[in-house]
C-alpha cells in the first residue's frame, strides 16, 4: 500500500498550493475564479491555472493525510516488532537457563527465526519511513517553491492582462484622448474617463486625420450571440481583439461614463453594411461646397448623432441625443412610419427611450419587446432601428424566420433597408464633436451624403 501511496502522492503534490489565486474575469478581480464570456478568449488571465489547482487541491490534501496515517501505522508496527524482539530474546534466554536445552532445541530454533524475519521486518520499515521521510522533504521543497508561484500570479492577476493579446501602452480618458497623447495605431487601449473607478479595455480606431473613436459595438458574423441578460449588457460581452475581427457589446455602464464625464458634444457615429454588395458608393459631384467636388464616400452607410449620452443604470440606460448630425443610412432613431398605425413613427422613435432586456422592461408597450426580439436596445413599442437584433445570414428573413413571436428581430435600420432585412455588418463608435469633421471630411448637414438613397 505504500509504495501506490507513494506514487500517487508524488505525482498529484506538484499541482497544490494555488487555490488562494485572485483572478481577473473581465477586468473585475475576485476572490475566486469566475470565467465569463466578457473578452476572456482574446485576453486570458490565469483563470484556467488556478482552476486546475482548485480542482486538485482536495485529493492532493487527502493523499496527505494518507501519508501522515501511513507513517503513524509504520512506526506503530515498528515499536510493537522492536518489542516483540526484545521479548522472544529474552524469552530464549530464560528457557535455556531455567531447561535442559534438548528439550527445548526445536522451540528456540523455531524462535529465532521468527526474531531473524522480525529483524528483516524491522529493517525494510525502516528503509520505507526513510523513503517516505525523503518524500516529505522533497514535497515541502515543492509546496514552497508552488508558493512563491502562486504569490507571482496572484500579483499578475491584478495587473492589466499582457500574457497574449497586444495591448498599446498609451491610456487616456478616450479613444480621441488616446490619439491626441499621439497613438497612430488602431487597436486594443486602457482607457479611464474622469468618472470611471478603474481604467477599462476599448477598441480604439485611429484614423489617419487623428481621429479616435471609442467603438461601443460591433456586429461582424454572428458568432456573438446578443441574447443577454440585463447584467450582461449592463457590463459587456464578446471578445475585443487587436485585428477588430470579433463581435461585443462594450457595456452599458462603460458607455454611460464615456459619454456623462465629457464637457465636449459626443457623436455617436453609426456604420451599416448589407449583403447586396453596397460597401462603396459610386462617385458623385457634390453642388458648390468647400470640400473636393470628386470624392469617394466611404465603404459604409452611416448615420451622426449628436450630443449623444447614455444615463446611469438608475434611468435605465437611457438614450438621448441633440439632433441627427447627417448620413447616407437615414435618422432610423426617429422613428419610422410603416403604415400600420397613425403612430407608428412616435412608437418607434428612440431618443429618451430607456434600455430593455428579456429580463428588465422598461419600454412602452404592454409586451416585453425585448423578450419578442430576443436582444437588449433602446425598445419604444418597439423600434425603427435595432442593431443588436438576431444574425440572419443572407440578410433577407420572414415571419415565419422570427421564431414564436413572428416580429422583425433581425438588425434593422428601416430607413436603409426595411424591417425584414438584417444586416451583415454594423458598428456604434464615439468621438468628440471637435473632432468629427477633423481631415476635411464632412460628417454631415441633413441634406449631405445621399440621405435617402435606396
Amino acid at each position: 500500500m505504500a509504495p501506490s501511496l507513494l506514487a500517487t502522492a508524488g505525482g498529484l503534490l506538484l499541482l497544490f498550493s494555488l487555490s488562494s489565486a485572485q483572478t481577473r474575469g473581465d477586468n473585475i478581480v475576485s476572490s475566486s475564479c469566475t470565467p465569463n464570456d466578457g473578452f476572456g478568449s482574446y485576453c486570458p488571465t490565469t483563470c484556467g491555472v488556478a482552476d486546475y489547482m482548485i480542482r486538485y487541491k482536495p485529493g492532493v490534501t487527502r493523499e496527505l493525510d494518507d501519508l501522515q496515517h501511513a507513517l503513524e501505522t509504520i512506526a506503530n508496527l515498528t515499536q510493537e516488532a522492536e518489542t516483540t524482539v526484545v521479548y522472544m530474546k529474552d524469552s530464549t534466554t530464560s528457557a535455556q537457563k531455567s531447561v535442559p536445552q534438548d528439550s527445548y532445541i526445536k522451540k528456540s530454533s523455531s524462535i529465532l527465526d521468527d526474531v531473524v524475519r522480525f529483524e528483516k521486518t524491522i529493517v525494510a520499515q525502516e528503509q520505507q519511513i526513510a523513503e517516505l521521510q525523503s518524500l516529505i522533504q522533497t514535497n515541502e521543497l515543492n509546496m514552497v517553491n508552488l508558493k512563491k508561484v502562486s504569490t507571482y500570479l496572484q500579483q499578475k492577476c491584478s495587473q492589466p492582462c499582457k500574457e497574449e493579446v497586444e495591448i498599446e501602452p498609451t491610456t487616456g480618458t478616450d479613444c480621441q484622448d488616446v490619439a491626441t497623447k499621439g497613438a497612430t495605431k488602431s487597436g486594443l487601449y486602457y482607457i479611464k474617463p474622469a468618472k470611471a473607478t478603474e481604467q477599462f479595455l476599448v477598441y480604439c480606431e485611429i484614423d489617419n486625420f487623428g481621429r479616435g473613436f471609442t467603438v461601443i459595438q460591433r456586429r461582424r458574423d454572428g458568432t456573438v450571440d446578443f441574447h443577454k441578460d440585463w447584467i450582461q449588457y449592463k457590463n459587456g460581452f464578446g471578445y475585443l481583439s487587436p485585428d477588430d475581427t470579433t463581435e461585443f457589446w462594450l457595456g452599458n455602464e462603460k458607455i454611460h461614463l464615456l459619454t456623462a464625464s465629457t464637457a465636449m458634444p459626443t457623436v455617436l457615429r453609426i456604420e451599416l453594411v448589407d449583403w447586396d454588395g453596397n460597401k462603396r458608393h459610386k462617385k458623385k459631384r457634390f453642388p458648390k461646397t468647400n470640400i473636393n467636388p470628386l470624392c469617394w464616400l466611404p465603404p459604409y452607410r452611416y448615420a451622426d448623432y449628436n450630443m449623444f449620452r447614455l444615463g446611469s443604470e438608475a434611468d435605465m440606460y437611457r438614450l438621448t441625443y441633440g439632433f441627427y448630425f447627417g448620413g447616407d443610412a437615414g435618422d432610423a432613431f426617429d422613428g419610422f412610419d410603416f403604415g400600420d398605425d397613425p403612430s407608428d413613427k412616435f412608437y418607434t422613435s428612440h431618443n429618451g427611450i430607456q434600455f430593455s432586456t428579456f429580463d428588465k422592461d422598461n419600454d412602452k408597450y404592454d409586451g416585453n419587446c425585448a423578450k419578442q426580439d430576443g436582444s437588449g436596445w433602446w425598445m419604444n413599442r418597439c423600434h425603427a432601428a435595432h442593431l443588436n437584433g438576431k444574425y440572419y445570414q443572407g440578410g433577407r428573413y420572414t415571419e415565419k424566420d422570427a421564431g414564436e413571436f413572428g416580429f422583425d428581430n433581425g438588425i434593422i435600420w428601416v430607413t436603409w433597408h426595411n424591417r425584414w432585412y438584417s444586416l451583415k455588418e454594423t458598428t456604434m463608435k464615439i468621438i468628440p464633436l471637435s473632432r468629427i469633421t477633423a481631415g476635411g471630411q464632412q460628417s454631415g448637414h441633413k441634406n449631405f451624403g445621399g440621405l435617402g438613397d435606396s
